[in-house]
């Protein structure tokens, strides 16, 4: 390969690095072309970006960055990248392949949210990651959780104060009517007044 061409792949190579926060390292060896037509589509429905690359090349980009050196030990046999802006979009495609039938790719490492992976026993944690809008979602049910509660608990406790106030009410008003009988027992001794007037003999 000429020095102008490896310079033109080691460049493209970093730039793709730069243009995309997160990304896999992977072996696709010894998948057939119908596979890899297959795993190609899936990858662009998932927002994926697969690029196949040359150990050296891309160990020439990666020593040059601090944070991405302990990457390079993941860098034998086949490797494919896979670029991601969404964290976790390779990790769950490549379960889901493998519930298909697929024996790669295999993760070999992974530089995602800042943080490495080495390793194919790493496929659940990166699949299980989460994105920022859903840690977001997460929180936000948290704080609504505790709100909701209290409001059923205000609800439910006034459900249960009405029915026993009704009856309360209920009780009371017969009480104003109990008066009357005693205006009725004021009337005769009215009437029985006049008995008195011949005493005036």
């Amino acid at each position: 390969m000429r020095k102008e061409l490896k310079d033109q792949i080691i460049e493209s190579i970093s730039a793709q690095l730069k243009e995309y926060p997160n990304f896999y390292i992977t072996d696709i060896a010894g998948l057939n072309a119908k596979q890899t037509v297959q795993l190609r589509r899936a990858c662009f429905d998932a927002g994926v970006k697969l690029t196949v690359v040359k150990n050296t090349l891309l160990k020439h980009v990666i020593r040059e960055d601090e944070t991405l050196k302990e990457l390079v030990p993941t860098l034998v046999g086949n490797t494919a990248i896979m670029y991601t802006n969404v964290p976790n979009a390779p990790g769950k495609l490549i379960k889901k392949l493998q519930k298909e039938g697929f024996q790669k790719p295999v993760v070999k490492g992974a530089y995602v949210q800042e943080c490495i992976y080495i390793g194919e026993d790493k496929l659940e944690a990166l699949a299980a990651i989460k994105t920022r809008e859903e840690l977001i979602g997460d929180i936000i049910t948290l704080l609504q959780s505790p709100v909701n509660r209290v409001v059923l608990a205000l609800q439910n406790k006034e459900n249960a104060v009405a029915p026993e106030a009704a009856p309360a009410a209920a009780e009371e008003a017969p009480a104003a009517p109990a008066e009357a009988p005693a205006a009725a027992e004021e009337a005769p001794a009215a009437a029985e007044a006049p008995a008195e007037t011949p005493a005036a003999e």
